[in-house]
């Protein structure tokens, strides 16, 4: 059975997943053709530079239910086969879903995940910068009322199908994280080195790369394991 995607976004309190709090979730499943859209209560202050940008104040979330309810909530939305999809997913959505999950003693579902602003950056490298708001413009997507959950998850369903056109969802992910078995990395795909053979990168540059984490990064899986075939990690 195809996995069917889940288009989804979190507002919150700041950009630290250990010690901010999410303050409202939305997705969309265009295959079943829902939506979810809930405001949850941080059990912290929102900072006022916060608000500002998201619109989101104290006083809106004070009644909602915490994290342990509206988690357990998004996540029976979200089952099934489905690939949840979020623009930045991999350096922040993801992160405050697991951290959230923990601190509410929830069992985060084993999704899998596609990052959008991955699939930008390395398919539209002609365009200077990948906010979704941006990349709103670049598509002629109507305006929406930014930084609100489920106002985003629209326009990134909007944008995301036009960028990804007929492509099957699998596929998308295939190709963003590198997973096909025969896709060897041969030139070096980022940094001071891009484009030169794996072989003539210095082994300093590649030793300062593993210690830096970069290595253990899902989209960096194919590459890793190209210099470990030719031994020079």
């Amino acid at each position: 059975m195809k996995a069917r995607p889940i288009y989804y976004d979190t507002e919150t309190t700041g950009v630290k997943p250990d010690k901010d709090r999410i303050t409202e979730i939305a997705a969309y499943d265009p295959v079943q053709n829902k939506t979810f859209c809930k405001f949850v209560n941080p059990e912290i202050p929102i900072p006022p530079e916060v608000t500002q940008i998201t619109g989101i104040t104290d006083n809106m979330v004070k009644d909602a239910p915490n994290f342990s309810i509206v988690g357990k909530e998004f996540f029976d939305f979200c089952s099934g086969n489905v690939i949840l999809i979020a623009h930045n997913n991999d350096s922040f959505d993801k992160h405050f879903l697991v951290h959230e999950a923990k601190r509410s003693s929830l069992i985060l579902p084993n999704f899998t995940y596609i990052d959008s602003l991955k699939w930008a950056r390395k398919y539209r490298p002609d365009l200077p910068k990948h906010p979704l708001q941006y990349l709103r413009e670049i598509y002629q997507i109507e305006k929406n009322q930014a930084h609100r959950a489920l106002d985003d998850v629209i326009v990134l369903y909007k944008v995301f199908s036009q960028m990804i056109e007929d492509l099957p969802i699998e596929e998308v992910y295939n190709l963003i994280y590198n997973t096909s078995s025969n896709n060897d990395v041969r030139q070096m795909p980022f940094g001071k080195y891009r484009g030169e053979p794996l072989e003539s990168i210095p082994k300093h540059y590649l030793k300062w790369l593993g210690q830096s984490g970069v290595f253990d990064k899902p989209e960096n899986e194919t590459l890793k394991a190209s210099l470990e075939k030719l031994n020079l990690i």
